[in-house]
């Protein structure tokens, strides 16, 4: 395994764990905090950043794929996660923080748009395989 496939594996690792234990907080601790549209709007933050998390191990598992494709699907599936899911934990924790998170709003299709440039670039990516 060479050593862009070995961090791949190891951040999804560390990000599966994470994935897990965010999910575990929002069908447990989230229940009598947030109404039942803004616990459905995180559970929409964690089935994403899952998805991408095994996308991202399948990735670093698989070989064939150039490493530039790999490193470019790694960058925008992280940032992506980051984004994405980040702004959707955070707006539907709104009604529970001390603050606004409205800002966040316009950040999630940013990372929605990450996550489609992750698979389009995987597909280029295959496409090039001679």
């Amino acid at each position: 395994m060479n050593k862009m496939d070995k961090k791949i594996v190891i951040t999804t690792a560390i990000l599966g764990a994470l994935t897990i234990g965010i999910g575990a907080f929002g069908a447990h601790g989230l229940k009598q905090l947030v109404s039942e549209e803004a616990l459905a709007t995180f559970e929409t933050g964690v089935r994403y950043q899952l998805f991408h998390v095994v996308a991202l191990l399948v990735l670093g598992m698989t070989t064939g794929i150039s490493q530039a494709t790999k490193k470019w699907v790694f960058r925008f599936f992280v940032l992506g996660m980051l984004l994405f899911s980040g702004s959707i934990y955070a707006l539907s924790l709104a009604e529970v923080l001390p603050f606004s998170v409205k800002f966040l709003g316009p950040v999630t299709p940013i990372g929605g748009l990450l996550f489609m440039l992750g698979w389009l670039r995987i597909g280029y990516g295959v496409l090039k395989l001679k």
